[in-house]
């Protein structure tokens, strides 16, 4: 007898001992292509030697980053957004529910301790008490006040393996809710810019209905003095109408673009007016850096690379079912079958062991269900490594696309400019000839036309310039702050 007591316990000993045994893989971050300076970017000498390899740093503070625009309005919009946003709500309540799961995951890796009070009523058959089956046996009601635990051993990590998937897990939804934050932020912003460029389109339409306005009382005048025809009076009419007509539409979108920058801000269209401004010319430098900075700073790169490592403590998991279990459960407290005697010496009693089913139990047989939950594991593995090798190749797109616009934005503002200069002085010598009588009012509305609409381009390609620059703050993972760097 004692040689099996000794037995036992040298059994247990050596898989408490197997406790601290992983079947889990080594967990190491895929290697990823890393240019070393971004082509669309302006070459800065020296870039090649101060490259170096990424390291996560979503957790850094990212800035007030809308502040480099110094716009108050803008400021002010933000800061209702971070505070009255349902969808950075939902983003934040998604991530405290994936750090409840974390919680409920590591505390399988503790001993969980209950207790219990109260009686039960058993007749015992009579061939459980060794009677002929036609005795009477009485039927007995026995209290119980107990404290009853239960632990899993960590045979092999299959339970922190499962911690460590849930821990991997939350960090990769607190990387989301980053990821969130900022795309709000953006949104926020190029909302913003973008009803400031139909504030100074509607400005422009104003001012050319005043003027086409002015236009048509003056050709009524002289219609009605017999001076000029009806056609030059109908076309003055025509202007004017459809001049009219291009500033309600500018109207109708801007009430849109309104609507869903307070939807942005957490708010009822009803209850949110933005007073008009026009848009001015964004003139912003935004420091790109190294592209390896860029695994650093991406809130979605960090989640795709989280997820990634949850996937791989999971082939652990799947793993360890090809190992032993061990599960210890026990009992310590009082039993009596009269209620006063309950918590007297005598009543104390003890159970150690499973009280259920084993100790120890490892599957024989089971069609391939385990093999399968390995391949499984694995296979997801593989696409979380796809997944986040296509995370950063989009992130290079992204900064190389809006680096790219910015630089052509910039020489495309200068042509235009000149276009706009060149047809406000060839509307003005339109109408110098006219007055002159050298040429028909037609030419007059000709030029006109053309220079508004020179001025409508030049005042998009201010809004598209203003967008971009938010959609490169938003591609290189968010703003900065200069104490950090």
């Amino acid at each position: 007898m004692k040689t099996k007591t000794t037995s036992l316990s040298t059994l247990l000993a050596a898989l408490l001992v197997l406790a601290g045994c992983s079947v889990a893989p080594t967990y190491q971050r895929p290697d990823v292509t890393t240019p070393t300076a971004f082509k669309e970017a302006a070459a800065t000498q020296g870039n090649e030697g101060d490259w170096k390899p990424a390291q996560p740093a979503e957790e850094a503070p990212r800035g007030e980053w809308w502040k480099i625009f110094a716009d108050p309005q803008l400021d002010e919009l933000e800061t209702q957004a971070l505070a009255a946003n349902q969808d950075l709500k939902a983003a934040a309540a998604r991530l405290g529910q994936a750090r409840a799961l974390e919680q409920s995951a590591r505390s399988a890796l503790f001993p969980q301790v209950g207790v219990g009070f109260g009686p039960t009523r058993q007749r015992p058959s009579p061939a459980s008490q060794g009677l002929a089956p036609e005795a009477d046996t009485k039927a007995v009601t026995l209290w119980r006040a107990q404290a009853n635990f239960s632990y899993e051993a960590d045979l092999f990590g299959r339970v922190s393996s499962a911690a460590d998937a849930a821990r991997f897990d939350a960090e990769r939804n607190s990387a989301l809710f980053r990821s969130t934050l900022l795309a709000l932020q953006a949104d926020v912003a190029q909302a913003y810019f973008l009803v400031r460029e139909l504030d100074a389109s509607l400005a422009l339409y104003e001012e050319t209905v005043k003027l086409r306005s002015e236009t048509l009382k003056l050709f009524q005048h002289r219609y009605d003095a017999g001076d000029i025809g009806e056609l030059d009076l109908a076309r003055a009419k025509t202007e004017y109408a459809a001049a009219q007509s291009e500033s309600l539409g500018i109207t109708r979108q801007r009430a849109v673009a309104e609507h869903a920058l307070a939807i942005l801000l957490g708010k009822a269209p009803a209850d949110f007016s933005l007073a008009r401004l026009p848009l001015d010319r964004i003139k912003v430098s935004i420091p790109v850096g190294l592209p390896s900075a860029l695994l650093e700073r991406r809130p979605d790169i960090a989640a795709a690379e989280r997820a990634m490592a949850a996937a791989n403590a999971r082939i652990g998991t799947a793993k360890s079912a090809w190992f032993p279990r061990l599960s210890l459960t026990g009992a310590l407290g009082y039993e009596s079958n009269e209620l006063g005697d309950l918590f007297k010496s005598a009543s104390r009693t003890a159970v150690f062991g499973p009280l259920v089913g084993t100790l120890l139990t490892l599957p024989v047989f089971d069609g391939g269900a385990r093999e399968a939950g390995v391949n499984r594991a694995t296979a997801a593995y593989d696409e979380d490594v796809a997944n986040y090798r296509q995370s950063v190749l989009r992130a290079f797109k992204e900064v190389e696309d809006n680096l790219a616009n910015l630089r052509i934005l910039g020489d495309q503002n200068r042509e235009q400019d000149s276009a706009v200069t060149s047809a406000r002085r060839a509307a003005h010598l339109a109408q110098v000839q006219y007055r002159e009588g050298a040429v028909a009012y037609f030419n007059v509305l000709d030029a006109e036309r053309s220079a508004l609409q020179q001025q409508r381009v030049a005042v998009q390609l201010d809004g598209e310039r203003a967008r971009s620059v938010v959609s490169l703050v938003r591609a290189l993972g968010g703003g900065w702050d200069s104490t950090q760097q």
